[in-house]
């Protein structure tokens, strides 16, 4: 095994800064240093297991499962972020706007490219939640203050500069790290003016030790495997209750006064929710165990940020930036799957023929290319596929695809806030829809409706939509969904889908309880 870059060719990707991506606040250059291994003795959840164990911080894991139905190239996991940080905490009275905060760090970073390293390299890994809104939208600021039942930050971003990132085309891990050099705008692309041989030496050794570490944890545990399986303790939440915030009278009520300002003209369309508790012993990564087997889905996550943990698989992308094309994937539309091939695709005909569902779905599809179309070239902004099926493990929905090239004086951030929240979790005309969510729920969302993604120091992004997503915190697990209400929504039947979104993470929580109840029974 041997690292790349060689320590003979260092001082010579020093020399190729890519200065059309500095900034003034760049004091940093970053050189990706990797190594690959096999993977065929190791999962993504056996490598995160062995990779946190005895250790302590935030860490994540990120795997995926594209359209649903096949297995994606690449999951990604870390843990002992360089630095976390935690925005809008209770604790610290702040008020700050999250996407500042990772762009002004990331502005201090610039990342010489690697031939072979993996498009991710390091960066911010993390979340925002759906109140966030108010920092790019001020008009959906509440004129009073939302309850915070939940009481977590508004984001929270480990910046990550080691990953352990899985191929599994070709059944290898990448462990990819960063050599580090000071930046001097003056000496323009030559950032090796600024170290001396030994210094390089010196750096290259730690960048490649750091390696070699994670090598070790991954293959050389120093457990046996079931006993870095995270302790369980003893099960009594089983058949605990799953208590609404609104319940059933109150959601209704939503929903009325949703289709009178849907009547007055306010909103075409609006995305109320709520939230149900439960009461669990349950470890939540046994919980994400469960959850990926039984709902694989594009964005599935966990992520333990020490005070409480996220637990997700979202079927949609919120936005992804990469090499400066910026993609979104409007979700609309949903069956059950059938039983068999013939009963399935005609359900998916039945969905595709839906006049209700069609007219919801191009709003939505009207709404993101709106958004695109703010942030990139109008020449370039496209509907890549328009209304297709996509189908997963318990449903089908219909997606479509839009992209567009950014426009020379914009980022990814600016993409992220201009798309930031999704109109499939909140309404059209979007801020007097959130507007109106506000009021109505009274409450923040916390991790609901807001995004679970990573923000690369390439300038590259991917984040999805915080849906079907649990967290675990203080002993208990919180779920969220909602329902698009329009014009004709049956008050009782929206309810039904709400309740019907939520089962599906609370039966994986009762059926991991179950499991580990059995095991603790035989034990």
């Amino acid at each position: 095994m041997s690292h790349t870059p060689a320590l003979a060719a260092m001082r010579t990707h020093l020399t190729r800064v890519p200065t059309d991506q500095t900034t003034p606040r760049t004091s940093t250059v970053k050189v990706p240093v990797y190594l690959h291994i096999s993977a065929d003795l190791l999962t993504p959840v056996s490598a995160y297991l062995q990779l946190v164990r005895g250790q302590t911080g935030p860490s994540f894991l990120f795997e995926s499962v594209a359209g649903g139905e096949k297995i994606g190239r690449f999951s990604i996991l870390g843990a002992r972020p360089a630095k976390t940080l935690r925005v809008g905490d209770l604790n610290d009275g702040q008020s700050t706007d999250p996407l500042r905060v990772v762009e002004q760090e990331l502005d201090t970073v610039v990342v010489v490219p690697v031939s072979g390293a993996h498009t991710v390299t390091g960066g911010a890994v993390g979340y925002i939640g759906y109140d966030c809104v108010r920092f790019f939208e001020p008009k959906t600021a509440p004129k009073t203050p939302l309850l915070d039942p939940l009481g977590i930050p508004d984001a929270i971003f480990m910046f990550c500069d080691t990953l352990v990132v899985f191929d599994h085309l070709y059944q290898r891990i990448q462990i990819v790290t960063h050599f580090n050099c000071p930046y001097t705008p003056a000496n323009g692309t030559d950032a090796s003016l600024n170290m001396s041989d030994v210094e390089i030496e010196a750096e290259y050794a730690r960048a490649t030790a750091e390696i070699d570490a994670v090598v070790k944890l991954l293959t050389h545990p120093q457990h046996p495997e079931a006993s870095f399986l995270p302790f369980q303790k003893p099960i009594t939440s089983l058949g605990s209750e799953s208590v609404s915030n609104t319940g059933q009278a109150k959601y209704e009520g939503f929903v009325t006064k949703l289709k009178e300002y849907i009547l007055s003209g306010d909103i075409i369309q609006a995305v109320p929710s709520q939230r149900v508790t439960k009461r669990t012993d349950l470890h939540p990564f046994n919980a994400y165990r469960k959850l990926r087997s039984i709902n694989p889905s594009p964005y599935m996550f966990y992520m333990d940020l020490e005070q409480f943990q996220l637990v997700g698989a979202s079927p949609e992308m919120l936005v992804k930036v990469q090499d400066r094309v910026v993609y979104t994937h409007p979700i609309a539309g949903t069956r059950k799957r059938g039983a068999t091939q013939e009963l399935d695709d005609a359900l998916a005909q039945d969905l595709l023929s839906d006049l209700k569902e069609r007219s919801e779905h191009v709003m939505l599809v009207d709404l993101g290319r709106n958004d695109v179309n703010r942030v990139c070239d109008p020449s370039t902004v496209n509907v890549d596929s328009l209304m297709h099926i996509e189908r997963y493990s318990h449903v089908m929905h219909i997606v479509s695809h839009v992209s567009g090239v950014l426009r020379k004086d914009k980022t990814m951030f600016d993409a992220f806030r201009s798309i930031f929240p999704a109109g499939t979790v909140s309404g059209a005309p979007k801020i007097r829809a959130m507007q109106i969510i506000g009021e109505l729920e009274g409450e923040k969302r916390g991790t609901y409706a807001g995004s679970v993604g990573y923000w690369s120091y390439s300038q590259n992004m991917d984040t999805s939509i915080a849906i079907r997503t649990m967290i675990f915190k203080d002993g208990h697990v919180h779920c969220q969904a909602g329902a698009g209400i329009v014009y004709d929504s049956v008050p009782l039947t929206e309810w039904e889908e709400t309740v019907s979104k939520l089962m599906g993470n609370v039966k994986a929580v009762e059926d991991a309880e179950r499991e580990q109840l059995a095991l603790q029974q035989k034990a």
